[in-house]
């Protein structure tokens, strides 16, 4: 038998910002036909922003 865990999904919180109209464009483009959703690519994108600045 695997080692399969239930995967534990974070609270969240809804945060309201603004992107630059290039910046949406920028990453529809890069998601685009990708099995990724927008809030997922910036999320992702904000922790390694997060991980650059601690090193």
């Amino acid at each position: 038998m695997g080692n399969f865990k239930i995967p534990v999904t974070p609270s969240t919180t809804n945060k309201t910002i603004r992107f630059p109209n290039d910046v949406i464009e920028a990453v529809e483009k890069a998601i685009q036909g990708k099995e990724c959703t927008f809030s997922a690519f910036v999320i992702a994108a904000v922790k390694a922003a997060l991980e650059d600045l601690e090193d």
